[in-house]
């Protein structure tokens, strides 16, 4: 999700139109990712707006969601897309009013039509590229990461060659995708995938998807957004959706399911309960953008557990004239990322930064789960040792591994990170930018400052 030009720093088109004009081609292909909606300043997101900067060459760029892409008319030539399609989930080919592509392809089915087509780079640039980018969140005080991807399956022969040639800087724990129309024989390869594991690597859990992004009008509300979007789930049959977690939860199977939206909070929240006493994991529920008051309590009476983001508070403002506000309306965005009040409920709270959708620095989402920005900032802060425990000891709950990890203790792996100052009571400020001295993982020392 990360090849190519970083768009992350681009604030308008005039900027986007400027990277993209110098960006490297890679195989003929122009890629980026991280683009935020913001930058198209209230416009439709159109190929139209970027042909000028690309000189002809196709192009592929990653929305900052990870749920949309903008492809140019050449990427869009290549993969055949000519007009809307229908897909087996929660997908769409935006299209004018006379039924031409806009470029801008929202959730996976429709990314992955031109997103396929893209170059590869070869195994062992993967390799290099893996290791630098684990070293580097190792820096910022990372032990371990939740991975909420298989990577189309090749990720494990991956790891198992970078172990072959060294060692992973980060402890990875992995969760392949369920998709709408996963069947028997589907939901029985997840299962038998569990466990599969490395020197410092396992396959543990399952992720789905109960809707995608605000800002791609494909999050589930329980009523539309101010374009009319937002009212269908993204497993076209929500029924089914319950149904597989119902089979891997008999498995023991832990399942995370990405819901933004209050309708697919509340549904997700419902399936757990509609296990009862049958219930044999813990579930999680990822990203939790938006959620109102009577589901708050239900996160700690059913056991789910919450993981969030603090970071993604950034692509918002406090004024709410963000793309992600204006299309919840000042209702829903006041009720924006409410990871105290989850706390306060007594819900298990994991944060993380969901890389590459926020930078992965581990002393950045210590720091904004204590000083929240945007729509999340009014009277949204954690504590400086509800922060550090999201980060340690409920994120090892979230994962299932509270009796190894999570805190440092006789007993436990020795994954253990030394800052210059102490998490808890340093200002935010002064965390976020605070020296890492040792970061340790499964006892190896995998960075000295």
């Amino acid at each position: 999700m990360a090849a190519g030009t970083d768009l992350t720093a681009v604030q308008d088109l005039d900027q986007l139109r400027a990277a993209l004009r110098t960006a490297p081609r890679t195989g003929g292909w122009v890629l980026g990712w991280g683009l935020d909606h913001n930058a198209f300043g209230g416009r439709p997101v159109h190929r139209d707006l970027i042909e000028d900067a690309l000189g002809g060459a196709p192009a592929f760029l990653r929305l900052y969601d990870g749920h949309s892409a903008l492809a140019s008319g050449p990427a869009l030539a290549a993969a055949g897309i000519t007009g809307p399609r229908t897909f087996a989930q929660r997908s769409e080919i935006v299209c004018d009013a006379d039924g031409r592509p806009t470029g801008h392809l929202v959730e996976h089915a429709a990314m992955e039509l031109a997103g396929s087509l893209t170059p590869r780079p070869p195994a062992a640039e993967r390799r290099a590229r893996l290791v630098e980018l684990l070293s580097a969140m190792a820096a910022t005080g990372l032990t371990g990461a939740h991975v909420m991807d298989l990577g189309g399956g090749d990720v494990p022969a991956l790891l198992a060659t970078v172990e072959y040639e060294g060692h992973l800087p980060l402890r990875l724990r992995l969760a392949p995708w369920c998709m709408p129309g996963a069947d028997e024989d589907t939901l029985a390869e997840l299962i038998e995938l569990q466990g599969r594991a490395g020197r410092h690597w396992q396959v543990g859990g399952v992720k789905l998807f109960m809707d995608g992004s605000v800002e791609g009008g494909t999050a589930w509300l329980e009523h539309a957004d101010c374009h009319g979007q937002g009212t269908d789930a993204f497993w076209p049959d929500p029924r089914a959706y319950a149904r597989a977690v119902r089979v891997l939860d008999a498995a023991g199977v832990r399942t995370v399911t990405h819901a933004i939206g209050d309708a697919a909070v509340r549904h997700v929240l419902d399936t757990v309960a509609g296990l009862g006493e049958r219930a044999r994991m813990r579930h999680r529920i990822e990203h939790i953008e938006t959620v109102p008051d009577d589901q708050l309590k239900r996160f700690a009476e059913l056991g789910v557990i919450a993981s969030m983001q603090p970071p993604h508070t950034a692509y918002t403002r406090a004024d709410h004239t963000d793309e992600w506000s204006k299309r919840l309306g000042d209702e829903r965005a006041g009720r924006a990322w409410r990871c105290r009040d989850l706390r306060d409920a007594g819900a298990v709270l994991a944060l993380g930064s969901d890389w590459p959708i926020a930078h992965h620095d581990a002393r950045q989402v210590l720091a904004t789960a204590r000083s929240p920005r945007g729509a999340a900032a009014a009277g949204r802060a954690l504590t400086g040792l509800m922060a550090l425990e999201g980060m340690t000891s409920h994120a090892a709950l979230a994962a299932g591994e509270e009796a190894v990890a999570g805190r440092i203790a006789p007993g436990f792996r020795a994954d253990l990170t030394a800052l210059t100052l102490d998490p808890v009571t340093a200002t935010p400020d002064e965390l976020a930018e605070a020296p890492v001295r040792l970061t340790m993982s499964g006892g190896r020392i995998t960075h000295r400052g």
